[in-house]
């Protein structure tokens, strides 16, 4: 007994009430998942959710990885036994330079109190990242039409790094000067498509929140994006399949180890045809193609719908949120108004063994469903 006891898997998830953080909880949980059994430890700023679902935890543990002491405080007792560390936290800050600063905060002091010990169980750390790896920042610093990869779509994870400050090149760097006491995998995810209210750049609950509003207010659901993005390629990731890949690379494949790899649904889509996909099936809201001709200040008119959204809230018993917390309008019009098409190259992933693949138009629809059972949005 004590020997299964030492050798079971343990997971530390950092940042586990956004989408991915939900995802890895639940598959760790699940019998049948590589590497299991598993025992698992979540880590988030805020207290739990009502909507989190607490069976998927062993222990639930709040507190702020800014703070050293703090995270000590709570770490140092199980840092005898974190086998794994899927590190899916964000903190988005008004620059670039504060991203980095904070984010690499943020993940030393977690490692630093997880290797104290020289026999520090800890054998690998999953980073999640994304596309900003090729993009660069893509708000407030140039219009998103004038961002220009490092090189063409699709995006390859060769690409060499661009020049100027990206917390994503820190976070790498970080994990690289730990080898080789533990592994390290970096996995690159495309735009995420999951059920949370607690993730910054949340795409989908984005669009469910502006829907419902137009939808209650009989307004047109307009696409708040450019010409370009409406006619060419995009693509998304599930967050259930982002959690796949991240517990692949953890556990199964040695050659996995010390990589980076892209990670989305495996298909493409033009958002020309997924806006009336959304409209008709998934929405319920009148579908309007895109007009050149109509001025739309999408940021603008989400910041005045607060109240709106308060009443939506109220009426529809939901869980208490604000607007202002739960969408990202800034950054779905970033992604929208890309002058270059969005796409990732899963062919490294494939090569090294990794075959997952979900269709993002039944991605979208389970996820939707997903947030009315949350109640974070109404039922149609």
């Amino acid at each position: 007994m004590e020997s299964q006891t030492q050798n079971k898997s343990v997971a530390l998830i950092v940042g586990v009430t956004g989408m991915v953080g939900i995802s890895l909880a639940e598959a760790l949980n699940n019998p049948t998942t590589l590497g299991s059994p598993w025992k698992v430890y979540g880590v988030a700023r805020r207290p739990k959710p009502t909507w989190f679902p607490s069976s998927s935890l062993h222990r639930y543990i709040s507190l702020d990885v800014c703070n050293l002491d703090e995270t000590y405080h709570h770490l140092s007792s199980i840092s005898n036994e974190v086998t794994h560390v899927f590190w899916v936290a964000l903190h988005a800050g008004e620059t670039e330079e504060i991203n980095v600063s904070v984010n690499s905060l943020m993940l030393n002091n977690v490692l630093k109190v997880l290797t104290l010990s020289p026999t520090s169980p800890l054998k690998h750390v999953a980073l999640q990242t994304g596309t900003k790896h090729y993009m660069g920042p893509i708000e407030g610093v140039i219009p998103a039409n004038q961002i220009v990869p490092a090189v063409d779509p699709p995006f390859h994870e060769e690409s060499a790094r661009l020049p100027g400050p990206n917390f994503y090149y820190a976070l790498e760097d970080i994990l690289i000067s730990y080898t080789p006491k533990f592994t390290w995998s970096v996995h690159r995810s495309s735009i995420i498509i999951g059920a949370s209210s607690r993730t910054i750049y949340n795409t989908l609950l984005t669009l469910a929140v502006y829907a419902t509003i137009c939808r209650y207010e009989g307004t047109p659901f307009r696409y708040p994006g450019s010409r370009f993005t409406w006619e060419h390629f995009c693509d998304m990731v599930d967050s259930g399949l982002l959690a796949d890949q991240q517990i692949w690379a953890s556990v199964l494949s040695d050659k996995a180890k010390n990589q980076a790899f892209n990670c989305s649904n495996g298909d493409v889509f033009m958002w020309k045809n997924l806006w009336k996909f959304l409209c008709d099936e998934v929405f319920d809201v009148k579908y309007e193609p895109l007009d050149d001709e109509i001025e739309f200040d999408f940021v603008g008119e989400m910041k005045k719908k607060g109240s709106v959204w308060d009443e939506i809230v109220e009426k529809n018993g939901l869980e208490k949120t604000k607007i202002e917390e739960i969408t990202c309008p800034g950054a779905l019009k970033a992604v929208l108004s890309f002058g270059f098409q969005h796409v990732c190259s899963m062919s490294k992933s494939r090569e090294y063994g990794f075959f997952g693949y979900v269709d993002t138009y039944k991605s979208i629809r389970m996820w939707v469903d997903r947030l009315r059972e949350m109640k974070i949005i109404p039922t149609i």
